[in-house]
């Protein structure tokens, strides 16, 4: 590759398209040809278990749960991500009580994620489940050939370096945008929130009776709702809107037996979001 020195200043530069270049000009950025991202594993699918949702509640709905993914694991490559449920809520309200920065109570709240990892991986154990790490994420590909089903905390790695939230102290990152990020870097055909609702209504209907049930909607249309509740994070909505490979996501209810499988399959349950 040619190298090329800067009349004036001397420097050295190797001559690319970036040569030189701040990386912040708008329209040079704008004029950047945009290649198609690689789809490292597109046969697979990242599976988001709910921390307050379904693994919270215990053996009553997580063994069903990781029965039908045990009954799935022949056909469909899985890579499990695990919320951290009210074990996070708990620390991150003794967290902000104390005032720690949003960096800390990110830290705090991946220790619960990977608590939970660790006990969804384990009782996986007799069929080939594994918990890995974020760095084990180059392996998958030899896990996958040999008949495993991973398991990994679902927290983005951003930790200190969390995004600052416009309000407040809380992590405005957290599992359910590090399962979507998840599914997008590594080009999976799906990304399934598995929750403990049929999928995303008007408001909160654990606390609200009069909601509608939306099956499916566009991202853009969705953040125009401006919802006072949702049942999956804002952040995954925002990564949505600059979507490259993963262009949907599906909520299902997964205290029902079968919509897992449903789901897989490519069957329309629950909802789907989608990028308008």
């Amino acid at each position: 590759m040619a190298l090329i020195r800067e009349r004036d200043s001397k420097k050295l530069h190797i001559k690319s398209k970036l040569m030189g270049e701040s990386l912040v000009s708008k329209s040079f950025l704008q004029s950047l040809e945009e290649k198609e991202p690689f789809k490292v594993y597109p046969n697979a699918t990242v599976l988001k278990l709910g921390g307050q949702s379904i693994t919270d509640y215990g053996s009553k709905a997580l063994t069903p749960v990781l029965k039908e993914i045990v009954a799935n694991a022949q056909e469909h490559k899985m890579l499990i991500s695990t919320g951290g449920g009210t074990r996070s809520r708990h620390v991150y309200a003794i967290a902000m009580d104390m005032g720690l920065p949003t960096g800390i109570i990110a830290k705090l709240g991946q220790s619960v994620s990977e608590q939970n990892a660790l006990m969804i991986s384990t009782l996986l154990g007799p069929y080939n489940g594994i918990k890995i790490s974020q760095d084990d994420i180059p392996k998958l590909g030899l896990y996958f050939s040999q008949g495993c089903i991973p398991v990994i905390h679902g927290m983005p790695p951003y930790g200190y370096f969390e995004q600052l939230p416009a309000k407040g102290l809380l992590p405005p990152n957290r599992t359910d945008v590090g399962a979507y990020l998840l599914s997008e870097v590594l080009g999976t055909k799906q990304c399934i929130f598995v929750k403990d609702e049929d999928g995303l209504y008007t408001d909160n209907p654990k606390v609200n009776s009069d909601v509608k049930f939306i099956p499916k909607v566009g991202v853009q249309e969705l953040l125009e709702m401006d919802l006072d509740d949702l049942i999956i994070e804002r952040g995954v909505l925002e990564m949505m809107k600059n979507a490259r490979n993963v262009k949907q996501i599906q909520i299902i209810n997964g205290l029902k037996e079968g919509n897992i499988t449903k789901a897989l399959n490519g069957e329309h349950v629950g909802t789907i979001i989608f990028k308008d």
